[in-house]
């Protein structure tokens, strides 16, 4: 553990110190340390920082506590990752919030492509056939999932992952000292024992509140660059996982379901609000996510046997930059054709309907 470890955990303890606070300080002051140094006076010059924040600061109590903070994760094997250090995993440090701590017990692997799958705690059958094909599909894929250890649709992620030896990261709302919920403590150290971790950025101090799930559920959408929604209802936490992926600019997927399905009803919505992708079938977003490559037959014969005398001249001429331009963007292709996207995007929808081309992830496209 390092000095710039001990005055983050100081620091965040001062009560109006958030993570993008934490950001501010930090990025004035050069380090946690120097930061925990300042004067009342020159906090209170420093802008967007709290007057109050100064009276806190420099705390003997708050160092302290980091102390025995430290002592505690050293005795329980648990690493302490900083963003002051630039250690925090996946994508979570181009976040702007960021969190300042986050605690790490086991092995996150970062070589790894993150995918974050949530759901409701009440998933269906229907939800769980999802999960159980689409990590079948993804053994051996170079993947490790993400979840948030929850019942339901986060235990048959990390439960399915272990059975098809995928790395699986739970991020849960509490300090490592305990598992919540209890009946997940097995499952826990299966993760563990199987070359998984358990993350959180609550240390042992902090109380255990309704509201930590929020917060917890922007650190799975944060670190991964594809969110995946199963089952939720609309008020299910599942949408806010949705909405900070959202704000994050990552990829978000969504399995639709009945619209009288209390569970399809959240899934529906952010498709029909074009705040995710929807999920046709598991070929389908593997290839999308392009982590499944060409697995169809009937796609490559198709694609030998394609009429382009079918297609407008003002289709071939929007086809051409995407044949010339794999996984070019839309902004890329407004730019060539110096056309503004609101009338290209139904051109490549039709495109795409009459299979010339496909979305990839991060809104490109590429010829079929």
């Amino acid at each position: 553990m390092t000095e710039e470890i001990l005055y983050s955990l100081a620091l965040k303890q001062c009560s109006m110190i958030g993570n993008i606070t934490f950001q501010r300080l930090v990025s004035i002051a050069g380090s946690a340390k120097d930061a925990w140094v300042l004067s009342k006076e020159e906090i209170k010059k420093l802008p967007h920082i709290q007057n109050k924040i100064a009276e806190e600061i420099g705390n003997p109590v708050y160092l302290k506590n980091a102390e025995k903070e430290i002592e505690y994760c050293l005795r329980n094997n648990i690493k302490i990752l900083s963003y002051s250090e630039d250690t925090l995993p996946g994508l979570l440090k181009h976040c702007d919030d960021a969190p300042a701590i986050l605690y790490q017990k086991g092995n996150f692997q970062n070589p790894k492509t993150n995918i974050s799958i949530v759901g409701t705690r009440s998933v269906t059958s229907y939800g769980k056939k999802f999960i159980v094909d689409f990590l079948s599909a993804l053994k051996n894929k170079n993947i490790q999932t993400i979840s948030g250890l929850a019942l339901g649709a986060d235990s048959k992620v990390h439960e399915e992952s272990l059975k098809n030896n995928i790395p699986t990261v739970a991020v849960v709302a509490h300090g490592l000292n305990r598992i919540y919920p209890s009946k997940n403590k097995s499952l826990a150290e299966k993760i563990l024992e199987n070359g998984g971790a358990l993350l959180t950025e609550y240390g042992t101090k902090q109380a255990f509140i309704k509201e930590n799930f929020i917060q917890r559920n922007r650190i799975i959408a944060g670190i991964s660059p594809t969110t995946i929604v199963v089952e939720t209802a609309y008020g299910g936490g599942s949408m806010s996982t949705a909405h900070f992926a959202n704000l994050y600019n990552r990829e978000v997927l969504a399995l639709p379901g009945n619209i009288d399905h209390k569970y399809s009803q959240g899934c529906n919505l952010l498709i029909s609000q074009n705040k995710a992708r929807t999920i046709v079938n598991v070929e389908n977003t593997l290839d999308y996510l392009q982590i499944g490559g060409k697995t169809s037959s009937t796609q490559n014969l198709f694609s030998e046997t394609k009429d382009f005398s079918q297609l407008t001249t003002q289709q071939l001429e929007i086809l051409q930059p995407i044949l010339d331009f794999p996984d070019i963007t839309l902004d890329d292709i407004s730019n060539r054709l110096n056309l503004p996207p609101y009338q290209i995007l139904p051109i490549l929808l039709d495109l795409e309907l009459k299979g010339f081309i496909q979305s990839t992830s991060g809104r490109k496209y590429r010829a079929m």
